[in-house]
């Protein structure tokens, strides 16, 4: 895993946010995505599609209360192979239409909720727990190549 992130930091460093591809092709999961939340909305920031689709409308802005990332901000993180057979999720508008979900916060660099950093597909896919350790990581190491409030002088 030591190698994986070696190799991410430098993708970063080279080609800036978000790496999102590389992360991707380690997973079974249709998509990788940042998003940043904006009041009761989250905001696709930077999303890769495996099919290379232009992003669709209804994953560019989601309602906080209709997201899975709610769980995320709430929990600290959230992973979910199955959402159809996951009774945490009854009654959510996307159970069963969103076959999985594996996301973590990201912090601004004042130490404050950005957003979320997620897998997720319309299939059911289990992350395995070297890629979930990976994504953890990522989650850390990210943050300094997004785009942050400016931290005011002293």
């Amino acid at each position: 895993m030591r190698e994986a992130l070696d190799a991410y930091k430098a993708l970063l460093e080279a080609t800036g946010p978000a790496g999102l591809a590389f992360l991707n092709a380690r997973v079974p999961h249709r998509y990788t995505a940042v998003y940043r939340l904006d009041g009761a909305v989250l905001r696709n920031v930077h999303l890769f599609d495996k099919e290379g689709v232009v992003t669709p409308d209804f994953l560019e802005t989601v309602p906080l209360h209709d997201s899975f990332c709610q769980f995320v901000m709430r929990d600290g993180g959230f992973t979910c192979d199955d959402t159809a057979g996951d009774r945490r999720l009854d009654g959510h508008k996307y159970q069963g239409v969103m076959g999985s979900y594996h996301g973590l916060p990201l912090l601004d660099n004042h130490g404050e909720l950005y957003g979320t950093l997620c897998h997720f597909d319309t299939e059911r896919h289990p992350l395995p727990d070297e890629e979930y350790a990976l994504l953890q990581k990522v989650a850390r190491v990210l943050p300094a190549y997004l785009n942050k409030r400016p931290i005011p002088a002293a």
